[in-house]
């Protein structure tokens, strides 16, 4: 049975912190889906991203295609959990209309993992093939640039987890 008051998960973290990881974690939760960026785009879109413009251009296209389904999720009590960055202010707008629209209660998880780290396990996901994308290491010093951690004037809950 469907819980009162849905929950929508949110991540925040470089490439390979960890955010698929905690996602599928937070999916394990009763009555919870987990809808993941990478896996929608990669054979919507894969062929047709080989810049940076080109992702975003992808993404903003899947954000619009799939927000009235994550309202519909919520709108019905089941948790959400997105596996999509939430790494920068546009991103987190997108995010804040669901959040305003829906009245979901929400947590942005903050993956606090110092960039060699990131890289390191980046390196050793390549290695696996196991993921949609194999993201450079020129491709992930151009997405860290862009990163901005929320401040606590977005209004979002904050859940950080440091790396150990």
């Amino acid at each position: 049975m469907p819980q009162s008051t849905p929950m929508l998960h949110l991540v925040c973290g470089l490439a390979a912190s960890g955010k698929s990881t905690l996602t599928a974690e937070l999916g394990q939760s009763p009555s919870t889906v987990v809808i993941a960026q990478d896996l929608w785009l990669a054979p919507l879109f894969g062929d047709q991203m080989t810049t940076l413009q080109d992702y975003r251009q992808a993404a903003a296209k899947l954000r619009h295609a799939i927000t009235p389904h994550i309202l519909s999720l919520l709108n019905k009590g089941i948790s959400v959990v997105l596996d999509f960055p939430a790494n920068t202010v546009e991103d987190r707008l997108w995010m804040r209309e669901i959040i305003d629209t829906s009245g979901a209660a929400h947590r942005l998880h903050v993956l606090d993992v110092p960039p060699e780290v990131c890289r390191a396990r980046l390196h050793a996901r390549n290695a696996r093939g196991d993921h949609p994308f194999a993201v450079s290491d020129e491709q992930f010093d151009r997405l860290a640039v862009h990163f901005m951690p929320p401040n606590a004037e977005e209004g979002f809950e904050i859940v950080t987890h440091r790396a150990t």
